[in-house]
């Protein structure tokens, strides 16, 4: 839905689709200064945007059993979800929460839009309600940091220039950290930094990525939304004519021209201000309708409003709604493609809560060794060498003792010491499982091998033991 079905599309001007804001006629980057904006909207995302901050910055503080609550330890294969660990023999489950995400993320879009973007996306947050507001601070609203680029290199630009670095790298700087502290542990970045000559290579990694948020916030900006992130040019596809977006009421607004006081107003309640295209942060026209660009942050909602309650007008002009809300007066209904993307959702949400309800917090694999035939033993006796690996998902040793529960009479012989697996650890053994030969009556039969640590089974495991070839007598 690039653009709203407008009544008066014969005469709209379509010459917007021939550019973006942020590109000038001669094919450079236009930098957008955007009025800092204010309103409602805009205080809500503020609160927010502190209780984001507060959990992004002391979650990985945040200690269950002497883990991180959360970590995503890619290189190690280890993730901590909630105080529970997951290895790479449970990468299944995190595949399947993926596709939850993403189904999730379908459905989030076609009812409601780019609200993710707005509301939550990091690279919002923090440019919007960070980065952009130390630099309204430092070097003003939009009218000055205009005039500021246009000076000479005089003590004030300098100052000011130099303040805004030093300031939007040392946020880059501890957000970096923040940020591998979710994927090494906080343990560890701090162990990095107060080792930075051992550890040199780590630390010119995490000033590596300092640099890259630095670059991102002082420089690339808004091109993330338009350029890298490809949420936006999912909307395309998603989003349809009762999908909630931030929309113009073209219906109300048209035909626009400007306030005059005291007079017969004839034509929309739109009065060609502007204020919604100078607050805007990606330099769209949201009158255009909705656009790839627009990141449904609110700010156009709040300047129009603060304009229509200065001339007396309804509020609402831009607002939270749909097209067939602006359109036909309709309100939002549970379409059956909603209904689709929720069912299939609740099966997969369903599906994923059986598997972490159902999770081991051991794995053990009973194989026999490749290549090896049965071996005959005394007193009248056959047996076969097996290989074992267990891992152990948890953070207390695992001494493992071995049973077989389908034969009473059978012996075990370990190959080397007693297995015992270390805390959130795997461990491979050998061991000799002997069987009468009277109870071997077929060349293949199956054996269940009980895995048991402190006298209780924690896994019972099916095999194969390998006997004679069987010759029939009548033969």
């Amino acid at each position: 839905m690039d653009t709203q079905n407008n009544k008066h599309n014969d005469q709209h001007d379509e010459s917007f689709r021939d550019s973006i804001a942020t590109i000038n006629a001669e094919g450079e980057r236009a930098f957008v200064y955007p009025t800092k904006p204010f309103g409602k909207y805009y205080d809500l995302r503020t609160y927010f945007t502190w209780f984001y901050l507060i959990v992004f910055f002391t979650v990985p503080f945040i200690k269950c059993n002497g883990e991180p609550l959360f970590l995503f330890n890619v290189p190690e294969k280890k993730f901590i979800l909630f105080g529970s660990i997951f290895w790479a023999q449970d990468f299944f489950i995190f595949g399947l929460g993926m596709l939850i995400f993403i189904v999730f993320i379908a459905l989030f879009t076609v009812v409601f839009g780019r609200l993710f973007c707005g509301w939550a996306c990091p690279q919002t947050i923090f440019m919007e309600m960070i980065f952009r507001k130390i630099e309204y601070w430092i070097d003003g609203d939009a009218n000055y940091q205009k005039a500021l680029k246009k000076a000479p290199w005089n003590a004030e630009k300098i100052r000011k220039r130099v303040l805004k670095f030093l300031a939007f790298y040392s946020i880059s700087f501890v957000i970096a950290l923040t940020l591998l502290s979710y994927l090494i542990s906080i343990d560890h970045v701090f162990n990095i930094l107060n080792n930075i000559g051992e550890r040199l290579g780590a630390f010119l990694g995490i000033m590596l990525f300092t640099t890259v948020f630095f670059f991102v916030y002082w420089w690339f900006r808004e091109q993330v939304c338009l350029i890298v992130c490809p949420y936006g040019r999912m909307q395309g596809v998603l989003l349809d004519k009762n999908s909630v977006v931030v929309a113009y009421d073209y219906v109300r607004g048209e035909d626009r021209h400007h306030f005059k006081k005291n007079e017969v107003r004839t034509g929309g309640d739109c009065i060609d201000c502007n204020l919604c295209v100078k607050v805007c942060p990606t330099g769209i026209d949201i009158r255009n309708g909705t656009q790839l660009e627009c990141i449904s942050c609110t700010a156009c909602i709040d300047a129009c409003d603060h304009m229509m309650e200065a001339v007396g007008f309804e509020k609402g002009l831009i607002r939270y709604d749909s097209e067939n809300g602006i359109k036909d007066k309709v309100k939002l209904t549970f379409t059956t493609r909603m209904k689709a993307y929720s069912a299939v959702l609740l099966i997969l949400i369903g599906v994923e809560t059986v598997l972490l309800t159902t999770r081991s917090d051991y794995d053990a694999t009973i194989l026999r060794a490749k290549g090896m035939l049965y071996q005959e033993q005394p007193n009248d006796q056959l047996s076969n060498l097996f290989t074992i690996k267990l891992v152990n998902k948890t953070r207390e040793k695992l001494p493992v003792e071995l049973k077989v529960e389908n034969f009473k009479d059978y012996k075990i012989q370990l190959i080397g010491k007693d297995i015992e697996v270390k805390p959130e650890a795997v461990t491979m053994g050998e061991f000799f499982v002997f069987l009468n030969k009277k109870d071997i009556v077929e060349r293949k039969i199956k054996l269940e091998i009980g895995v048991y640590s402190h006298g209780k089974k924690i896994k019972t495991v099916k095999t194969n033991f390998l006997g004679p070839i069987k010759f029939n007598s009548n033969n």
